[in-house]
């Protein structure tokens, strides 16, 4: 089986190139650091194969595709990680512009690989594509707005693949994971203030990428009849958050 990651460098995509090698199967590391990919590269030896490539720019993914050595162009999951949150402002303060990186990364670049490597899937009758949500595409919170309005896209979109897929073989599943540590994620969105990103998972258990990579790995080799179109996974620590109600 040859797996298709984006955003492998680090967090859930690096983790989930680990499982996936361990098990025997060959992994494209798809990410724009040069320098972690070659050192999970070199981590994980010669089942993995690092591809620079930014979603977020459909010339790149084009010419990346390109470079893939014919032997590894067969690709059996794509699974779309590359993602980010960015600030907690209420949307009347939060910059335009982190607003657009978002969409551009968490939308457009999703959708520009999905199309990229789907219709070679359909032509030969089976494959599946593994969208990263969240929880934030359901549930909406105070800070979430654009983040959680481009996840829950991941799920819709997710679900209209399924609709135009049926017949074809190729299945479609959003795992939608809910807090996470032990990722980059929560310093990115708060721009490298290390200490507000570790207080989001202060006094708690939050899933770890090994959960999340563990899980996308049982998707992947499940019979292929079966299509699990949505999975959504929280810690035992996190819940529904109640309604915001402001008090006088």
């Amino acid at each position: 089986m040859i797996v298709f990651i984006t955003g492998a460098s680090s967090g859930f995509g690096a983790e989930m190139a680990r499982t996936f090698v361990k098990h025997g199967h060959q992994v494209v590391l798809a990410a724009r650091r040069l320098e972690r990919l070659d050192a999970l590269a070199a981590e994980l030896g010669d089942s993995a194969l690092p591809l620079v490539m930014d979603v977020t720019d459909k010339d790149a993914i084009n010419d990346a595709l390109a470079l893939l050595p014919q032997s590894w162009r067969q690709i059996d999951v794509l699974i779309n990680n590359a993602g980010l949150a960015l600030g907690t402002q209420a949307a009347h303060e939060a910059p335009l512009a982190d607003w657009e990186t978002m969409i551009s990364t968490n939308c457009t670049g999703l959708v520009a690989m999905t199309r990229a490597l789907l219709p070679a899937m359909v032509a030969r009758g089976g494959g599946l594509i593994i969208n990263i949500g969240s929880v934030a595409g359901s549930y909406p919170y105070p800070g979430g707005n654009v983040y959680g309005a481009t996840k829950a896209f991941v799920e819709q979109f997710t679900l209209n693949l399924r609709a135009d897929l049926v017949g074809t073989g190729v299945r479609a599943t959003n795992l939608a994971p809910g807090l996470c540590g032990g990722t980059e994620f929560s310093n990115v969105r708060f721009k490298g203030d290390d200490a507000a990103a570790a207080k989001v998972y202060e006094g708690t258990q939050p899933l770890t990428a090994g959960d999340i990579a563990e899980t996308a790995y049982w998707l992947a080799t499940l019979p292929p009849h079966i299509n699990i179109n949505h999975i959504e996974m929280m810690p035992t620590c996190q819940g529904f958050s109640p309604f915001t109600i402001k008090r006088q």
